[in-house]
């Protein structure tokens, strides 16, 4: 059978990338390469909750050996660093909790990594993302769909994905239950057929974002007052950068209700807390959007919205604003809407587009 072109696989280590890998070389002439982002010596790794250690990469490698793949690794670490890890610090340090895998999607996986190709002169890449890509002849458009495992649907963090790298991106996962992939992986042979998935950040393996950051910065986050709507003092916090909206836990505050972090001001280093019903609300600015099924937005617009990875969408509707971004008005109160995390839009399975929360006004 004639191949239909060059693919460049990008292989974590992980089964979903392999089992990618195991679907385009029936089709594509296929090419391996594991990322390289960051040395083990900045971290201590665990194997069985991150990706991109020295094990991911023999795992990729046997994966590829097995599939009678070329393999390489890149070298992305100065860019990882400069678009992803930098950017997470600076997020947090300006009070916001941001989402290092879209970052890492957006500048590396989708923009380096096709570049890289391109040198290499492959016509895709390719990604064990669960999610699916489609060409709509009508509007001229690539589309980005929901994954067909609604449990492990992934179109969340791929929502900046530009026309041009769309139409240059497979998914062959997407079309496959996680289940399934497995099964494949088993069928193949491959040795990471029931490796788990990674839960934590990669460069943040113990899940500590506030030690990571002052071990990375240098900086030190002083302890400030909490307070409640009123401006009435209640505690003292323990530094900014240890709080997100919407959390209980680890307030050390006894204040004979439950307590939620409801704000936060970097300027006056202080988190306000309240009860749970003040975290809910209806609206949110949306800035540095990407729009995928359409142009650009002219008029509102009906759509299903989520701002958290693991949320279900809500039916909302969206308005243009002025320099491209959108204000987002939901039809139900949302909890812990918080800046610095993605808002996607959808329209039935179809990813519309999204963006940057930077502000959400209390209801």
């Amino acid at each position: 059978m004639m191949s239909k072109g060059k693919v460049l696989v990008a292989m974590s280590g992980g089964v979903d990338s392999s089992v990618a890998a195991v679907l385009l070389s029936r089709e594509y002439d296929t090419v391996g390469v594991t990322l390289k982002l960051f040395t083990n010596e900045d971290i201590a790794l665990d194997r069985t909750k991150t990706c991109c250690s020295l094990d991911d990469v023999q795992d990729a490698r046997s994966a590829a050996f097995k599939l009678g793949m070329e393999h390489y690794v890149f070298n992305f670490g100065d860019r990882f660093r400069e678009c992803v890890i930098d950017r997470f610090n600076n997020a947090y340090i300006r009070g916001d909790t941001p989402n290092p895998c879209i970052d890492c999607n957006r500048f590396i996986k989708f923009d380096a990594l096709l570049k890289r190709a391109e040198i290499i002169e492959c016509d895709y890449i390719a990604t064990g993302h669960y999610a699916r890509r489609e060409y709509d002849e009508k509007s001229g458009r690539y589309l980005l769909k929901k994954g067909k495992d609604p449990g492990k649907d992934q179109s969340y963090v791929l929502y900046a994905l530009t026309q041009e790298q769309l139409s240059k991106t497979l998914f062959p996962v997407g079309e496959y239950t996680k289940d399934e992939a497995r099964g494949i992986a088993r069928e193949y042979g491959l040795l990471n057929a029931d490796k788990p998935d990674s839960q934590d950040i990669c460069f943040v393996p113990d899940g500590d974002y506030a030690a990571f950051i002052e071990r990375d910065t240098g900086m030190t986050f002083p302890p400030g007052d909490f307070i409640d709507k009123n401006g009435n003092v209640l505690g003292k916090h323990n530094g900014m950068i240890r709080y997100t909206i919407g959390q209980r836990k680890g307030l050390n505050i006894s204040l004979g209700s439950p307590a939620y972090v409801i704000s936060k001001d970097t300027k006056n280093n202080t988190v306000t807390l309240g009860k749970n019903e003040d975290l809910f609300t209806t609206e949110l600015i949306a800035d540095d959007v990407n729009l995928i099924s359409i142009e650009m937005l002219d008029e509102p617009m009906r759509v299903a919205a989520k701002t958290r990875y693991s949320q279900t969408e809500k039916p909302a509707t969206i308005y243009p604003l002025e320099n491209g971004r959108i204000k987002v008005i939901f039809d139900e109160p949302q909890r812990a809407i918080t800046s610095g995390q993605a808002v996607v839009f959808y329209s039935d399975d179809t990813v519309v587009g999204g963006g940057t929360i930077t502000s959400s006004p209390t209801h």
